[in-house]
C-alpha cells in the first residue's frame, strides 16, 4: 500500500516536471512556429512522461501541454487549430509510448517498437484531427498532413529517435523507468 502511494506521488512529481518541460522547452526554438514544427520540443517530455510514468500520465500530460502553453503564453501554439490537434497527437504519444512499454521486451529493440509506434499513431491522430477541426473551411489535405506530419517534421523525428532510447536506457539503469538492466 505505501509502495503504491509512494509511486503514485513519483508519477505525479514525474508527471508535473515533463508537463513544465514541455512547457519551457519551446522556448529554445525561440517560439518561431516553422522552427517548432521541425524540432517538435513539446513532444520529447511527453514520450519520456508515458515511458518513465505510463500510459495515463503520459496521455495526461500529453492532453494537457499544448492547450496549457498557448493559454499561459497568450497563443503560442495558436490553440485553434494548432494546440487543439497537438494535443490529441501529443495524448497518443503519451499513452502509446507507455502502453506499449509495459508489454514489449525491456531491451533497445522494445524501446525503439514502442517509440515508433508512438510516433506513427500520433501523426495519424494529429492528421484526422486536423482533418474534423479544418473540414468547414478550406479542409486538410493528404499533402497537407504529409508535409505537416513527417516532411517539415524530420529533424524532430531523428532527434526523437536519437535521443530518448539512450535516455530511456540510463534512467532505467538509476530505476526511474520499469525493467531489467
Amino acid at each position: 500500500m505505501i509502495y503504491a502511494m509512494n509511486k503514485r506521488l513519483e508519477n505525479l512529481v514525474l508527471s508535473a516536471l515533463f508537463l513544465a518541460l514541455a512547457y519551457v522547452l519551446p522556448f529554445l526554438t525561440g517560439n518561431i512556429p516553422q522552427v517548432g514544427s521541425m524540432l517538435l520540443p513539446m513532444h520529447i517530455p511527453v514520450l519520456l512522461c508515458g515511458f518513465l510514468c505510463g500510459a495515463p500520465w503520459g496521455l495526461a500530460v500529453g492532453l494537457t501541454a499544448p492547450i496549457m502553453r498557448s493559454v499561459l503564453t497568450g497563443g503560442f501554439p495558436p490553440m485553434f487549430p494548432t494546440a487543439a490537434a497537438m494535443a490529441f497527437e501529443l495524448a497518443a504519444y503519451g499513452f502509446i509510448s507507455g502502453f506499449l512499454y509495459r508489454r514489449m521486451p525491456k531491451k533497445l529493440t522494445g524501446i525503439y517498437t514502442s517509440l515508433v509506434i508512438a510516433m506513427l499513431c500520433g501523426r495519424v491522430v494529429w492528421g484526422l484531427v486536423m482533418s474534423l477541426l479544418l473540414m468547414n473551411g478550406d479542409g486538410f489535405t493528404f499533402a497537407a498532413f504529409i508535409a505537416g506530419a513527417f516532411t517539415n517534421a524530420i529533424p524532430g523525428i531523428i532527434l526523437q529517435l536519437l535521443a530518448i532510447p539512450p535516455v530511456v536506457l540510463a534512467l532505467r539503469k538509476f530505476s526511474f523507468v520499469p525493467g531489467e538492466v
